[in-house]
């Protein structure tokens, strides 16, 4: 049925051909004379590469077809592709599909037409009129088994030609049609755009909705506890929730609006992404959850260029977060500092000394190289940071020594998105 597809196919081009190959020569039909009609078969293989060249939407055809009707091995259609040919490397390889399928597909299309009639009566000659053979221009074979076996030769003459046509096309049909290092590279990159969106979306999620639910989790806990003893802090620690989860949403919103393509907004102007300057709320929030916190913040953080600035905020977050989750109420000394070249954060925090045998250093450079392993069991808040960190060509650092916890971050100010 492909085969019978090129023969189709074929067939415009090949009457184009049988109208222009007579304003060339003289007295020339190929409608009817035989020999002419392989000279129209020749001048339409190039009308039909020619028009492979022109439409780039022909390799999406000629893929969909092999692959419903070319017979091929999943592994072989899974290299196919469908997208249009829109390099003119891919339209080349198009046009040799195209001008291959064509060819094979007219060769036995024409076979099949012309010889099993012709097989039939060499099979029938034994048993059929002498005469009307002669009247044929059939050679006299009745007496013999010449006509039934030339018969028969020519029936799988057509089989044969028909199975390799097939064979050769599917062969061709991944390197033709498939993708050309162009598209593979387009595709690479899609790819990589897509997880890097992806990375983004994970962090923003985890370091924003994380740490406010971590804080919820604990003004909640301290409410419940203190609910009948103390009914005025447990008012405190609802109305901190209350502050904590209207926050959270609008940060939310934040995140959701990288989804979004190209940040359109149906519903009005997305909220921006928090930055250093919102720091005091954020450290306002925490310290309700039970956190006491001792904050040094250089006064220059609100000249910071806004990439810095919003990174800087979120690993202050998490920061703060990783606190929360894994040493409860205890003090938390916070460092920002800004020097003439980078901004240096530094998040420390007394833990248990198990917890400490359990962690790893976590570094990872401008170069992107890694060294340790995180804590068994941890989230995903230290390779985060430490993301985040690389993508601004900066490091991070977190270790835990003699019962402190220590996040040292730098930020090059030269970061730009």
């Amino acid at each position: 049925m492909h085969l019978v597809l090129g023969g189709a196919l074929l067939t415009p081009f090949f009457l184009l051909a049988a109208l222009v190959v007579p304003l060339a020569f003289d007295d020339v039909n190929p409608f009817s004379d035989f020999p002419w009609q392989f000279a129209a078969f020749a001048v339409a293989l190039p009308l039909a590469a020619l028009g492979a060249l022109l439409f780039p939407l022909l390799r999406t055809l000629e893929a969909t077809a092999a692959r419903s009707l070319c017979g091929l091995p999943a592994d072989v259609t899974a290299e196919l592709t469908e997208e249009p040919a829109d390099s003119w490397a891919a339209r080349r390889r198009t046009a040799l599909w195209f001008v291959a399928h064509l060819t094979a597909g007219g060769i036995v299309s024409g076979m099949t037409l012309a010889a099993p009639p012709a097989a039939v009566m060499l099979i029938l000659l034994p048993v059929t009129d002498p005469l009307r053979h002669e009247e044929l221009g059939w050679p006299n074979l009745a007496g013999g088994l010449l006509g039934p076996l030339t018969g028969l030769g020519l029936l799988a003459l057509v089989a044969g030609t028909t199975w390799a046509g097939g064979r050769l096309l599917a062969r061709a049909a991944p390197t033709l049609l498939g993708r050309t290092p162009a598209d593979r590279l387009a595709a690479a990159e899609r790819r990589a755009a897509d997880l890097a969106s992806r990375n983004r979306l994970a962090r923003e999620l985890h370091d924003s909705v994380g740490h406010a639910l971590s804080a919820v989790t604990l003004q909640a806990g301290a409410a419940r506890r203190v609910l009948d003893a103390d009914p005025e802090f447990a008012r405190q620690a609802l109305l901190a929730i209350e502050e904590t989860t209207r926050s959270a949403v609008a940060e939310l919103d934040t995140v959701l609006g990288l989804l979004r393509a190209d940040g359109d907004d149906p519903a009005g102007a997305p909220v921006p992404a928090p930055a250093l300057d919102a720091l005091d709320a954020l450290l306002d929030r925490t310290r309700a959850a039970g956190l006491h916190i001792d904050a040094d913040v250089d006064d220059g953080c609100g000249r910071l260029p806004p990439l810095v600035s919003r990174e800087a905020y979120r690993i202050v977050q998490e920061g703060l977060s990783n606190a929360l989750r894994h040493a409860g109420a205890v003090p938390v000394r916070l460092r920002i500092a800004l020097d003439a070249d980078e901004l240096r954060i530094t998040v420390e925090n007394p833990v248990q000394r198990d917890a400490i045998q359990r962690d790893k250093t976590v570094t990872v450079t401008p170069s992107g190289t890694a060294a340790g392993t995180p804590r068994p069991g941890g989230g995903r808040g230290l390779p985060g940071i430490a993301e985040r960190a690389r993508l601004l060509g900066g490091e991070a650092r977190a270790a835990g020594r003699d019962g402190v916890w220590r996040l040292t971050v730098r930020l090059p100010l030269g970061a730009s998105r």
